[in-house]
């Protein structure tokens, strides 16, 4: 008989928030497909286990096949991030599709995830939200990105790293304006927690002064009601946006393009032309 996925969430900073279940399914399954072997050997060490390890990040590439060959033939393993919950923003995400095209049973072993842990925290609603993840970053993929998000009314999540956090916060302003609500949330369940409710523009100025260090969970307020249901049309970039978004759920770029046509005065073929030429770029 096949063996078992576990996708298995990890501690999202304190190790001590490590749930019981986690740890016994650690110690359980045969060996473990991790994010970064590195990182997870800490972990392990923590609770005092050895297990066999493999890197699953370049999965498609590399070590994909192999992973689910042995789980195939009996084994089981547990897939984890290096924190949070894997496959949220992931490359995890591939293996799961695939187990689950392979006929491979997955199954969940819940614990902390970071946009959720964040938005808790965050002083911004929380009764609907958008988790947008890493922002793109080839400039005009981030662009695309930002204007579809323009008028959107709910809250909105992003990851970010420090090297990076200075140029979005500016892109953000730029995009959403100075005023716009945001709690920014460094280093969760960590030694140097810090949350922080501010809005854009203080936020940028904050860090064109001091060097940011750590993770970073961006939570940002959503448009106004008056701004998202003010029937401005939709730009040539925000269409292209939601055609992209469309493809990477999985549509062929065509559909995507006639799809994201619908409702705006662009043609499938304008929408299209944009798809192709920026991937080729």
């Amino acid at each position: 008989m096949a063996g078992t996925l576990y996708i298995v969430a990890t501690p999202i900073g304190n190790l001590e928030d490590m749930p019981p279940r986690v740890a016994a399914t650690f110690g359980a399954v045969d060996f473990v497909a991790a994010e970064d072997t590195r990182v997870t050997l800490r972990l392990l060490n923590y609770l005092g286990l050895k297990k066999p390890m493999v890197s699953y990040y370049e999965h498609a590439l590399h070590h994909g096949q192999a992973i689910l060959a042995r789980i195939e033939a009996g084994e089981n393993c547990a897939l984890c991030s290096d924190a949070g919950m894997p496959c949220i923003s992931d490359p995890g995400e591939q293996i799961v599709k695939d187990a689950l095209d392979r006929g491979i049973q997955v199954v969940p072993v819940p614990g902390a995830s970071a946009c959720v842990t964040a938005l808790a925290v965050s002083g911004q609603d929380t009764a609907r939200f958008v988790f947008e993840g890493f922002l793109p970053v080839p400039r005009r993929e981030r662009r695309e990105r930002l204007e579809f998000l323009k008028n959107e009314p709910r809250t909105v999540i992003f990851y970010e790293a420090p090297h990076k956090l200075r140029a979005t916060l500016n892109d953000l302003t730029e995009a959403f304006g100075a005023d716009r609500s945001v709690t920014l949330c460094r280093e969760l369940t960590k030694l140097h927690e810090e949350i922080t409710k501010t809005t854009l523009g203080q936020a940028a100025a904050c860090y064109a002064a001091q060097e940011p260090r750590g993770e970073y969970v961006l939570v940002m307020a959503g448009a106004p009601e008056s701004a998202a249901a003010s029937g401005e049309p939709v730009t040539l970039e925000a269409a292209v946006a939601a055609a992209r978004a469309l493809m990477e759920a999985g549509n062929p770029p065509a559909l995507a393009a006639k799809q994201a046509a619908k409702g705006t005065e662009f043609s499938k073929g304008e929408i299209y032309k944009e798809l192709i030429s920026g991937k080729e770029s």
